[in-house]
């Protein structure tokens, strides 16, 4: 174990230790006598001397001394009771100590630096020994109170865990701690008088990546927008990089893609996220994606334990996941033995008496009486107890939807049956259709087709399938049939061949579990399209729009049949999922789907594809196949290194790929060679897409090492995937005419290629990349994702700069600056929710993102205000007025470009705009205090088009510049107010007072002069045309302001923007405060530091929501 350094004044005193290996800097001695044959002299006066002298030595035999070379004085640092103990602490010393220490000139510097580190090991191994915080609460709160003093972070951020580790500035390393809290990772380094500390925000972290350099055997590198940090030295670095993945890829999911990634329930409250709640959910991922479990699926309990697998005739070490819904088993190796059980199928489980050759076993009975045997079981009464009483609660919920739907089904009957005259409306006369829909929605529409065409199949065809068959019978009779048959190699190698056509429809029921979700949920497809047909939304006009562009030459969609139940189905997943509704290659998806599958079961297959098996794929920014791209690419470099060689820019075969995993190579491939690439899918998940991809670019290789551009190597890759065939995929029905007629037509244009099996190009997948794990996998994604979201969120922010930038005169790094102070809005999903309120969700997802509602608003409004008073009352009614002059469409929400145009009016326009901005705040709409009604629900699609279609007609009178409307006496008192509370606080504050007072006066003695010649005689000095131009906004200023103090007196007082100016201009000490420079980088700065703390304390509060 490691030691806290003490002093050894003389390394080898008495000759009591033995060095066995030595270095420059550590010496590993042995007590002299130990392990040595008895009897020796020397070895029993040792062991006299630890005996009277020194006990300790007796416990600890072995020791690792530090030493400075020229120096009488060593260090203990490490000691162990065995070799091997002492040998593991001698071999992380010389991998990752012993070459950084060379870089020292002053050898002292050198112990100061070890024993420092060594200290930092101990507190890691007391922290790693006690497993968690809680069990060490002394030993956190010691962390917490130096995280806090040491960063000045806000009380409410939660710190997770901390590390012993290097940070590498050049080529020295600091050595300190790294911590690690729910929105930053920090570190603090003391070192020979010398203090380092940074802090670097999650939301800020571009990429994280293991690095190995000369002076660093591994070393964990963050990358930032600024620049690039290198910790290294941990005690345990795969601890430590998962941990940091984990916890930027939670706080960037939450602060940049909360509608579109859904977190977990407890990661969506970060003051309740520890270091073991990381560790269970990286488990929980892992287990959801291995057996492709629904996301909801909570895990329960992990345990080791063998099952007696009857095609092996032994039992099969492995775990056991046991989650709501499912009992789940996995082999020691990954794949090689698969076992998952719907608890819905489950009739009992019960304990077995156990033996020496059964210790603790547990049967589980199944209701197609079949069980499972497992032993081995460790805590097994509670496990058993805790099973038992999921299943009793999971059956009476059974017995209850069985009462209720017999219920429904004798209602339902009793009503068929009565006559016309029974007072109950006539059946429409669209029911023989329904009927016939009823039909349809049976049975899939390929078994229609192959029954027509059977007769046209040629004969050796027909064998083949029938031997897929046989083979298949003699699988399900070995290993079993339905969800719960073991899933082995020897089923890889049979779903490699085609599963056959008869059979394809059951083993992707089977394959993805979407059976169990049929079975649990009856009558659901067909209330869902009652539901949903007739509707009329955006989603629903994307659909009639692709209906017909899904297999368009497939017999099944040539007709209304196929077109109809395409349509049923993608409309009931919009209106199951809104979040995602309805996304491109859906249609493609559904429509394979469609012919192997009967309606409802494709339904819920989709459901399978769409929400368990490829989650976060099907949505407008398509994020979950970005990340998957991300992670090909890396896999591209580390599987195909001599391809990655010659093509250092993999964005173009990403670009390529993205098609592939998007539709599963349906849309590249012929469609029965396509079909098989799906059954593979059902089967392996998302791995069956990776490891074909890599061999279809295996394949090529050495034509894409040497094409010479990209338009060269889409051609290469298009041409290959064209001509992978089977040797039955000309005879199958199912297969659309227009594949072979492409295929053959494309010889002509291309060079010709060898013709591939797609059989043998699964099968080499598997062989050359079947080591690819879901685990890593998943770990890849999740370092991914964090890639993807910043550069998904750098190309939105260049888009919306490149838009708004010619609009203002700010420089591009302040609008940048600003546009993240935008960004990231004090509260971050109320701008979300207040979006989808008002009735604004056919926007995109970028104007639903960054949109300020009035709250928002008034919090940046605060943080930005050129001039000081911001903190009186009539601050906040000036910042309501400016939030509703700058909602020009009304729906409560203000654009990136109207917030940027208002501070561009007052950090760079003139004395004259600048007056004109706050000469508008006091006239209508600015004034009004009436707020658009946030509750009237949302509008209709059609509405919204009509509206939309009213907007673009009156776009062209906004453009025609109008001269300003008169202001009324109320508004002008509401303007000087304004003024006055600008001033409150300026060096300058009495003679600015001394000025608005002197303009006050003179503007009204303008007024009433007005006021007194009449109505529209000439008291506007602009003329009759304005005042003849402003009459009507003035009718609308008196009609809202009837709360104004009601006098006719107070109605006919009115003044001009330009009388207002001419006034304003005759003070010096006025103009020369609106003219006077402000320094906006600074004031973002400030503005930057209190919305983190603004935030932090939301993010805090949303514990208890």
């Amino acid at each position: 174990m490691w030691l806290n350094p003490e002093e050894v004044l003389l390394k080898n005193a008495l000759k009591l230790w033995v060095t066995e290996r030595s270095n420059d800097f550590f010496l590993l001695q042995r007590r002299r006598g130990h392990g040595e044959p008895t009897g020796r002299i020397t070895g029993l006066l040792v062991g006299a001397l630890d005996t009277v002298l020194d006990s300790n030595a007796r416990v600890t035999p072995f020791r690792i001394l530090l030493q400075v070379p020229g120096s009488q004085i060593s260090w203990v640092i490490a000691s162990g009771a065995a070799i091997e103990e002492v040998n593991k602490h001698w071999d992380w010393l010389v991998h990752n100590l012993l070459h950084s220490l060379s870089v020292f000139e002053n050898k002292e510097d050198v112990a100061s630096f070890v024993k420092g580190k060594v200290k930092g090991l101990i507190a890691e191994e007391v922290q790693g020994r006690q497993a968690a915080q809680e069990e060490d609460p002394e030993k956190f709160r010691e962390a917490l109170m130096k995280f806090e003093l040491r960063f000045g972070l806000p009380s409410s951020e939660k710190l997770v865990t901390f590390y012993s580790c290097c940070c590498w500035k050049g080529r020295v390393p600091r050595q300190g701690f790294l911590y690690l809290s729910i929105n930053h990772m920090a570190f603090y380094s003391f070192l020979l008088g010398k203090e380092v500390k940074f802090v670097i925000p999650w939301a800020e972290m571009t990429g994280l990546e293991r690095v190995s350099t000369g002076l660093m055997t591994e070393a964990i590198r963050v990358n930032t927008r600024q620049r690039q940090r290198e910790f290294s030295m941990f005690l345990n670095l795969d601890e430590a990089f998962r941990v940091i993945g984990q916890l930027a890829d939670i706080a960037l999911r939450r602060l940049l893609d909360s509608e579109g990634l859904e977190l977990d329930r407890v990661l969506q409250q970060p003051t309740r996220i520890t270091k073991r709640i990381l560790e269970e959910q990286a488990l929980r991922e892992y287990v959801l994606a291995l057996f492709r479990l629904p996301r909801g699926e909570r895990l329960h309990e992990v345990a080791s334990c063998s099952v007696w697998t009857p095609h092996a005739r032994c039992h099969t070490a492995g775990t056991l996941y046991t989650t709501d819904s499912y009992l789940c088993f996995c082999s020691r190796e990954e794949g090689s033995c698969i076992l998952l059980i719907p608890l819905s199928e489950v009739l009992s489980i019960e304990k077995a008496e156990s033996t020496s050759s059964l210790p603790n076993p547990v049967i589980v009975s199944l209701r197609t009486k079949k069980a499972f045997q497992l032993i081995e079981l460790q805590d097994r009464d509670e496990l058993v107890g805790s099973l038992s009483c999921r299943l009793k609660a999971l059956q009476w919920k059974q017995s209850m939807f069985h009462i209720f739907s017999d219920s429904a089904s004798e209602i339902l009957h009793w009503r068929s049956e009565r006559g016309p005259d029974d007072g109950l409306p006539p059946k429409p006369a669209g029911s023989q259709r329904q009927q016939g829909e009823r039909t349809l929605r049976s049975r899939a529409l390929g078994s229609l087709l192959f029954r027509l065409k059977k007769a046209e199949c040629v004969n050796l065809c027909q064998s083949m399938e029938q031997v897929k068959e046989r083979l298949w019978d003699d699988h399900f009779s070995e290993f079993g049939r339905g969800v719960h048959m073991f899933r082995t190699e020897k089923i890889q190698r049979l779903v490699a061949m085609g599963i056959p056509e008869s059979l394809r429809g059951e083993l992707w029921m089977t394959l993805s579990d979407a059976s169990s979700e049929l079975e649990s949920h009856q009558g659901y497809y067909t209330n869902l399209v009652q539901k949903s047909m007739g509707q009329s939304n955006l989603a629903t006009e994307e659909i009639e729009r692709d209906l017909h562009r899904s297999l368009p030459d497939h017999p099944a969609f040539q007709n209304p049949t196929g077109i109809a139940a395409l349509r049923r189905v993608l409309t009931a997943y919009a209106h199951r999922n809104p979040k995602i509704g309805y996304c491109q290659s859906m249609n493609i998806l559904a429509s394979v789907l469609l012919l192997y599958a009967k309606e409802e079961e494709a339904f819920w297959l989709l459901v399978a594809v769409c929400e368990r098996m490829l989650p976060d794929y099907f949505n407008r920014r398509v994020i979950g196949a970005q990340v998957d791209q991300s992670v090909f690419e890396e896999l591209i470099r580390e599987r195909l290194p001599e391809l990655a060689e010659h093509v250092p820019d993999l964005s173009s075969l990403s670009s390529v790929s993205l098609s592939w995993f998007l539709t599963l190579f349906l849309s590249v491939l012929p469609f029965h060679s396509a079909v098989c690439v799906v059954d593979c899918f059902f089967f392996h998940g998302i791995k069956a897409i990776f490891q074909l991809g890599l061999a279809v670019l295996e394949a090529n290789a050495a034509q894409l090492s040497a094409s010479i551009d990209d338009g060269q190597a889409l051609m290469i890759l298009t041409s290959f995937l064209d001509q992978v065939g089977s040797k039955e995929s000309s005879c199958f029905p199912s297969s659309p005419p227009a594949a072979e007629e492409s295929g053959c037509s494309s010889d002509a244009d291309h060079p010709a290629v060898a013709h591939a099996n797609i059989t043998d190009l699964i099968n080499e997948s598997y062989e050359k990349f079947g080591d690819l794990t879901v685990r890593q996998i998943e770990r890849l994604r999740c370092r991914h994702r964090i890639r993807v979201l910043q550069a998904h969120e750098d190309t939105t922010k260049e888009n919306a700069l490149r838009l708004v930038a010619p609009d203002v005169s700010l420089p591009a790094e302040l609008l940048a600056d600003v546009y993240d102070l935008f960004k990231v809005s004090p509260e971050p999903f109320s701008t979300e929710a207040a979006a989808w309120s008002y009735g604004v969700s056919g926007r995109s997802y970028m104007e639903r993102q960054y949109r300020l509602d009035r709250p928002q608003f008034k919090s940046l409004y605060g943080l930005l205000v050129p001039w000081p008073g911001g903190s009186n009352q009539h601050a906040d009614t000036v910042a309501n007025r400016t939030f509703t002059l700058l909602d020009q469409d009304q729906d409560n929400l203000v654009t990136f470009r109207e917030f940027a145009g208002w501070l561009d009016a007052l950090y760079c326009e003139e004395f004259n705009e600048k007056i004109q901005l706050l000469y508008r705040l006091h006239i209508p709409p600015g004034c009004s205090t009436l707020v658009p009604d946030a509750g009237g629900g949302v509008k209709d699609y059609q509405e919204q088009l009509k509206q939309m279609l009213e907007d673009l007609a009156k776009k062209k009178e906004k453009d025609v510049e109008k001269p300003l409307p008169l202001m009324n006496q109320w508004e002008f008192i509401q303007f000087c107010k304004t003024l006055y509370s600008m001033f409150h606080g300026d060096p300058e504050e009495n003679d600015l007072f001394q000025a608005i007072a002197t303009v006050t006066s003179l503007v009204l003695q303008i007024g009433e002069a007005g006021h007194r010649g009449g109505h529209g005689s000439g008291s506007e000095v602009t003329g009759q045309e304005e005042l003849k131009g402003a009459q009507p906004a003035q009718v609308a200023s008196e009609s809202a302001g009837g709360g104004r103090g009601g006098l006719a007196a107070e109605k006919e007082w009115t003044v001009s923007y330009a009388q207002i100016l001419a006034s304003l201009l005759t003070e010096q000490a006025l103009v020369n405060f609106f003219e006077k420079p402000v320094d906006l980088s600074a004031l973002i700065a400030v503005a930057r530091e209190k919305q983190y703390h603004q935030r932090v304390g939301l993010l805090t509060l949303q514990q208890g929501r």
